[in-house]
């Protein structure tokens, strides 16, 4: 197994409003993806870069998938979780838990974005 992740998605009630908050926190660009299943979901992609470990995915909205209340928790990596967090609460989400210390494994910040995700921040200073 190359990654123990291929791929997530995380989903949203307003994809503009989603799309905004993620940007504005990870200061990233994210990108349409087209539907060629005609299903009706509306995704919006995270930059990825396939030669590199980790896994990339999307915002998703689609009928009968409603955000805030699934029990998976999406960790994003950063260079130092303090920067991330800072732009949180200003993109409309919410600090559960500010930058902690996870020993050797770094340290995390746990946040609820604007549509009730919880979501973790991770970095290794």
């Amino acid at each position: 197994m190359k990654k123990p992740i291929g791929w997530f998605e995380i989903y949203v009630s307003d994809m503009d409003r989603a799309k905004a908050f993620s940007e504005a926190v990870l200061d990233v660009e994210l990108t349409q993806l087209f539907d060629p299943t005609e299903s009706g979901v509306d995704m919006r992609a995270f930059p990825s870069d396939m030669e590199k470990y980790g896994a990339t995915g999307a915002l998703a909205k689609m009928e009968g998938m409603p955000a805030g209340q699934n029990s998976v928790m999406v960790y994003f990596s950063c260079d130092d979780c303090e920067t991330e967090e800072a732009r949180i609460e200003d993109a409309g989400g919410k600090v559960q838990r500010s930058k902690f210390s996870i020993g050797e494994y770094g340290f995390i910040t746990i946040a609820t974005d604007t549509e009730g995700n919880m979501f973790g921040l991770h970095s290794m200073q």
